[in-house]
């Protein structure tokens, strides 16, 4: 009996390591594998297998436990990472399900004349003392030019009666329009935006598109302004 115990007392000092271990990061997370399980794995082989006359020293298995540590912490946060991302989406795709049947400005050039009213839009990165619109038919031809002075960074929308620079009414159909902006001398950056109207949403994934009916599929970012 007092051999047993004997016996019981001498067991491998790196296998009880392991053990004591291995218990309490069931008990603070017991579904939790994968590399942490290799780390002390690989700890207690190093234990093991160590040189009796040069033991590793207290200095190298704090660094390897605090490499552990490291590994938890790391899939902690991927995994609150991950949480966020798809909260994220999540109220992504609520924001852009309120969108369907709304209009929007989106990046563009088109321009849609439907019982003499069009609207469309235009993107200016700084503020410009002067904005010129030219509106062209399908062949290409100006049509009508806007001038507008004082225009603030950001996007504007552009509204167009379908009267001509000569005063006449043009025809209902499909035009284009391109923007021109400076500030003194100096060029502004410009875009012209199109107007549509969110016809439906898609979700892949975590990325969430809007369905602008004929002018196709853009990303809530793309969305400048809503009408």
């Amino acid at each position: 009996m007092t051999t047993a115990v004997q016996q019981g007392s001498s067991a491998d000092p790196a296998q009880a390591l392991y053990a004591s271990l291995n218990a309490a990061r069931e008990k603070a997370a017991p579904k939790e594998t994968g590399q942490q399980d290799r780390f002390l794995k690989l700890l207690v082989t190093q234990l093991r297998n160590q040189d009796p006359l040069n033991p590793m020293d207290n200095a190298q298995m704090t660094s390897q436990m605090a490499q552990i540590s490291t590994v938890e912490g790391i899939d902690k946060l991927n995994a609150t990472l991950k949480m966020i991302l798809e909260g994220s989406s999540q109220n992504q795709a609520m924001q852009a399900a309120a969108l369907v049947g709304h209009g929007v400005l989106v990046p563009g050039s088109g321009l849609a004349l439907a019982d003499g009213l069009a609207l469309g839009g235009f993107e200016l990165d700084e503020p410009a003392d002067r904005v010129s619109v030219v509106i062209r038919d399908a062949n290409g031809i100006a049509v009508k030019t806007q001038q507008l002075e004082g225009q603030a960074a950001g996007s504007h929308v552009l509204t167009w009666d379908g009267r001509s620079d000569a005063g006449a009414q043009a025809a209902d159909g499909g035009y284009t329009l391109s923007v021109s902006a400076w500030r003194g001398e100096d060029a502004v950056a410009a875009r012209s935006l199109e107007a549509g109207a969110v016809t439906s949403v898609a979700r892949n994934g975590n990325d969430v598109s809007l369905n602008v009916g004929l002018l196709g599929s853009f990303r809530m970012s793309d969305v400048r302004q809503i009408l």
